[in-house]
């Protein structure tokens, strides 16, 4: 099998697919190393990492060739988080994603909410959205590609659940892979759009949401650790230095 039927194969099994997150190339051999079995990129490491904040402001190409190192670093499938799209509309978006399946990633994420403004996309527009990206992807030779169709209702919307089911559904019906609900936490809630969308679902990794035992059992496919990963190795790389110029001692990089 090619990266894309390994990776698709993975969200269909009896275990649940823990995907570990990657911004460069030491992170995602070290996730590899440890026994992940496909790695996803943060686009919040990734543009922390180079100095800027998250939101699509980076440059678009830059994105990509940090995304494109990776996946030429690792033997694992890759799935690339491309926030929105960068871009403005459907056809730049569409454009952008081929862009980014050339880079040989098995997937992406793509996400419903504006970068510029609040609120979410328009339900209808999103799900052409995703049509048109299925379509051309298709068109250019990557059937099976994996398209999560990130919900941002858990983030956005003050009573999220019913929404989430109905974008679930108009989004699988438009071509989506599965569905990432970021924030979604409540185990009947996970239970309940589990049975009525039918696509893997995503969650992502909280401090009260670790065990991912716990949510196989609620038939939850994959789970992603997002940008705490990032988060943990700097906040490590920041103490250490901190230690370092504080003793005027080196001794602390040689303990155990």
């Amino acid at each position: 099998m090619n990266h894309i039927q390994k990776f698709n194969a993975l969200h269909h099994t009896d275990d649940l697919l823990f995907l570990g997150n990657a911004w460069d190339v030491l992170s995602a051999r070290s996730l590899e190393k440890s026994g992940f079995q496909a790695i996803g990129t943060t686009s919040w490491g990734i543009a922390a990492s180079l100095g800027f904040a998250d939101g699509e402001k980076i440059d678009f190409g830059l994105h990509l060739a940090i995304i494109k190192m990776i996946v030429d670093h690792v033997h694992i499938p890759v799935s690339a988080d491309i926030e929105a799209g960068y871009g403005e509309d459907a056809d730049t978006v569409v454009e952008n994603v081929l862009r980014t399946a050339d880079l040989g990633v098995a997937g992406i994420n793509i996400e419903d909410s504006f970068k510029t403004k609040p609120g979410l996309k328009e339900l209808g527009e999103q799900a052409a959205l995703l049509q048109k990206m299925r379509t051309a992807l298709d068109a250019h030779g990557f059937q099976g590609f994996y398209i999560n169709a990130r919900i941002d209702t858990y983030f956005r919307k003050d009573d999220p659940f019913e929404e989430t089911i109905l974008r679930g559904k108009a989004y699988v019906e438009s071509g989506a892979s599965g569905i990432f609900v970021p924030g979604l936490c409540a185990e009947e809630e996970m239970r309940s759009i589990v049975q009525q969308v039918p696509a893997p679902l995503n969650v992502l990794s909280r401090p009260h949401l670790t065990d991912t035992n716990k949510l196989a059992e609620l038939g939850v496919k994959r789970f992603s650790i997002g940008n705490d990963f990032y988060d943990q190795i700097a906040a490590y790389a920041s103490k250490s230095a901190e230690r370092l110029i504080a003793e005027k001692n080196s001794r602390a990089l040689y303990e155990g």
